[in-house]
């Protein structure tokens, strides 16, 4: 009888154990290492082999990992990662990956632990922005998916099951978001079939929040036009800047307009974990639908996205489907309804959830808080230095962890040159964005390993570089 189980469970537990000692190794000597490398030719080629036929030892397998893997990943661990807005991982989380691997649920429905578990993340997020008990949620790949499900329960909202039966031809529906939104939400719109021209981008003010009075003006020219407002999308921590809309001005206008108020907070929402930062998030409470991640500031391991929803009812309306074959019962192993698979896209989903319980569990959301405190002082403080230092000129407010800043006489082509020196030397991995139409150097400080001495690095080598 064919079976995939090793003929030696003692020979995979060994190497078992040495991966994971290898991995910890790997996580406690980070800083040692470079912060990402290209990738060589060579290596680049091998993945172009053929299709296996037959299997190769488990052995040597993993050392084509070690060799040709593991060197070349993205490198947003490292304490010196500071491009884009990924999180750093942590080693409980890693843990939590291997075992939730081991027990292989699909939890997607059924009434069973991982469900259970999803449900607990669900309800202490909504706790953690002061949503109602009742607020229902699912778990997501990341912020991408989670804006998706904002808007199609919103599309719910207006059409009721109409337009899941006769979908939005005919119905002139609009959307409304700064001119910083992230680019899920047009995607998010364009994949709901209401087209990415639905959005309207509404201009920014000094401190790169969505301008009310412009937002009030284009809901006007909507309905006049015959059009129907439908959703306005709060942006709480812009993907360029860091800026925070106005959330309780937003709540006001959508509830004025009768429009579903979504916040994306894909990593701004965690300011929460902050009370020094939670301030900032005032309005968040009252939003319909609330899109974020924990695999940014809250440090889980790729990938962990999640949406909430304010009214149960309508993410059941949006998603639920009746169908012989995956019907919930009373009892037994399929009871436990709604499932997840009733409040979003999923049917076949991992246990997700067991990495943010467990790192929820074992940090605690005052140690998780410290973290959002401690990457906004580091951004305050390459902010100062940058500020302190001639040549170097700070581009946009530094509202939480994110600095722009730019070099003095130089074009945008060798700012990019710059950036890509910093990264491919395995030194540091900021960004770029554009900024007043000039191309920025971007550090997004989201890293628990980052400290101030790997800020005081960056500045020094990009001054005696210029």
């Amino acid at each position: 009888m064919s079976t995939l189980d090793p003929a030696d469970w003692a020979g995979l537990r060994a190497l078992g154990h040495k991966m994971l000692d290898d991995m910890v190794d790997h996580l406690a000597t980070l800083r040692d290492g470079p912060v990402w490398q290209p990738m060589p030719p060579a290596v680049r080629a091998g993945f172009n082999a053929p299709l296996p036929v037959q299997g190769m030892p488990l052995e040597a397998l993993y050392e084509r990992f070690r060799a040709d893997i593991q060197p070349y990943v993205t490198g947003n661990t490292h304490p010196r990662f500071m491009g884009w807005v990924h999180g750093g991982g942590n080693a409980i989380s890693m843990l939590a990956e291997l075992l939730a691997g081991a027990m292989n649920a699909n939890c997607g429905g059924r009434d069973h632990a991982g469900i259970a578990v999803e449900r607990q993340v669900i309800a202490w997020s909504a706790k953690m922005f002061g949503m109602p008990a009742e607020t229902s949620g699912v778990l997501l790949t990341g912020s991408s998916m989670a804006n998706f499900v904002a808007v199609l329960c919103a599309r719910t909202k207006t059409l009721g099951q109409a337009g899941r039966s006769n979908g939005v031809a005919g119905h002139k529906l609009t959307a409304y978001a700064s001119a910083g939104v992230h680019r899920c939400v047009p995607g998010a719109l364009d994949m709901a079939g209401l087209g990415s021209d639905a959005l309207r981008r509404i201009p920014v003010d000094e401190d790169f929040r969505m301008d009310t009075r412009q937002l009030r003006a284009a809901i006007a020219a909507d309905r006049g036009a015959g059009r129907t407002p439908f959703l306005i999308v709060g942006t709480a921590g812009t993907v360029d800047v860091g800026a925070f809309d106005e959330l309780g001005t937003l709540a006001d206008i959508a509830a004025e307009a009768g429009a579903w108020f979504h916040v994306d907070g894909a990593f701004g929402a965690l300011a929460a974990l902050s009370p020094t930062h939670k301030p900032a998030l005032a309005g968040l409470e009252r939003a319909d639908s609330v899109a974020f991640d924990f695999h940014k500031w809250a440090q889980v391991t790729y990938d962990a996205g999640c949406v909430l929803v304010r009214d149960p009812d309508i993410e059941l309306a949006t998603f639920a489907q009746a169908t012989s074959y995956l019907a919930a019962a009373p009892r037994g192993l399929a009871g436990g309804a709604p499932w997840p698979c009733d409040l979003g896209p999923d049917l076949s989903r991992g246990f997700r959830a067991l990495k943010i319980w467990m790192t929820l569990c074992a940090y605690g959301t005052q140690a998780l808080g410290a973290i959002v405190d401690e990457t906004c002082a580091l951004a305050r403080r390459l902010a100062g230095l940058i500020q302190a230092s001639p040549g170097l000129t700070l581009l946009a407010p530094v509202k939480l962890n994110i600095v722009c800043f730019g070099i003095a006489g130089f074009s945008d082509a060798q700012t990019a040159a710059l950036v890509a020196d910093l990264q491919e030397e395995g030194l540091f991995a900021p960004s770029t964005t554009i900024i007043g139409g000039r191309l920025a150097i971007r550090a997004a400080i989201v890293n628990h390993r980052t400290s101030a001495a790997d800020i005081d690095a960056l500045v020094a080598e990009i001054i005696r570089r210029i």
